[in-house]
């Protein structure tokens, strides 16, 4: 149909003139400026991509990661704060934060590092800690016109930011740290910022009061800790605040009620995670799509039939099968998506 128009339109300039161009011609500017571009929204449900499940592949910067987003077919996103604080310039690190986290499950499963391993721990702590001050120094004095760009490269590819989640917002960052994140949220076009729920109430009311100071919603993350009252205490604090929920942990967490949540709650909800993961009776795996037990199908079309306006952010954490890659297996949910949706 693309090209059929795109004919059409050179046709009847062509041959007959700006004059004799037909009525329904008038949109050609705005169907030229559509064109080649990634639209992920079907039948009304918005269909989006949390940058994370990139996390694979090398090239890690804003440029590639527009790229593996236009790959797909995405046009919207939940960005992850690495590509956009390079992008702006943020200072580099040889931290080798895969050790750290690697080491630091090892001891929060309640496993005894070894004496080597302690000290290899620690001083990636303090190597992450020398970091941390460096990268707030830098925020304090970051230049905002840097994420307009990458807003603005971004838009003209056809892919809009609807929430950003740099690591600016836990109980160690300063009020600066929280300000500069949703400032840079702002200037990338996000209706919201995503963190973690942190577990603690007088820092989900600090956040949702500073997001009613900068005009940015908070939508807070959940894990297996997820359960039908976990966001009310935030929600209550302010208006602010909101739900970046993870369906897939929801099921893994082995809830029931996941349509009674989201009828509840969807007012609420600014963007959803959307994955395959197993009830704890059948292992709690993360599986390819269509594979597990979340009700992906029935989530999407109670969205679509309900007219709700949060998107569904695909968020590929499933183990990618030998011979495909991260950018193959989102395709492959986006196309699970629209054949729930079509």
């Amino acid at each position: 149909m693309n090209k059929r128009r795109a004919f059409l339109i050179k046709s009847a300039f062509g041959a007959a003139g700006m004059a004799l161009v037909p009525s329904w011609l008038n949109g050609a500017p705005a169907i030229i400026k559509r064109y080649n571009k990634p639209d992920s929204k079907i039948n009304g449900v918005q269909i989006g991509c949390i940058t994370y499940s990139f996390r694979s592949l090398p090239d890690q910067s804003a440029e590639a990661t527009l790229k593996y987003v236009t790959d797909c077919g995405i046009n919207a996103i939940e960005l992850m704060g690495g590509p956009a604080e390079s992008f702006a310039g943020m200072p580099e690190s040889n931290l080798d934060r895969r050790r750290m986290y690697q080491l630091g499950g090892k001891q929060r499963s309640g496993e005894t590092l070894t004496a080597e391993e302690a000290k290899e721990f620690g001083s990636l702590q303090e190597e992450a800690a020398a970091y941390g001050t460096e990268v707030a120094k830098w925020r304090n004095q970051v230049d905002f016109k840097k994420f307009e760009q990458l807003r603005k490269m971004y838009k003209d590819a056809g892919v809009s930011i609807y929430a950003f989640k740099p690591s600016a917002f836990g109980k160690s960052n300063s009020d600066a740290e929280i300000a500069y994140g949703m400032k840079a949220a702002k200037a990338l076009g996000a209706s919201h910022v995503t963190l973690e729920h942190p577990s603690d109430d007088a820092h989900t009311l600090k956040l949702g009061k500073m997001g009613e100071r900068y005009n940015m919603a908070v939508a807070y993350h959940g894990h297996e800790q997820q359960t039908f009252t976990f966001w009310d205490t935030a929600l209550a604090q302010s208006p602010r605040n909101a739900l970046n929920f993870d369906a897939g942990h929801y099921i893994a967490a082995g809830h029931t009620d996941i349509m009674a949540l989201l009828e509840k709650q969807h007012s609420r909800i600014l963007s959803m995670h959307t994955k395959d993961r197993q009830t704890p009776a059948n292992g709690k795996g993360n599986l390819p799509w269509g594979t597990g037990d979340t009700p992906i199908v029935e989530i999407l079309q109670m969205m679509r039939q309900n007219k709700y306006k949060f998107p569904a952010s695909i968020e590929l954490e499933h183990q990618i099968p030998e011979g495909s890659d991260a950018i193959k297996e989102v395709q492959q949910c986006l196309e699970y998506c629209k054949s729930a949706l079509v």
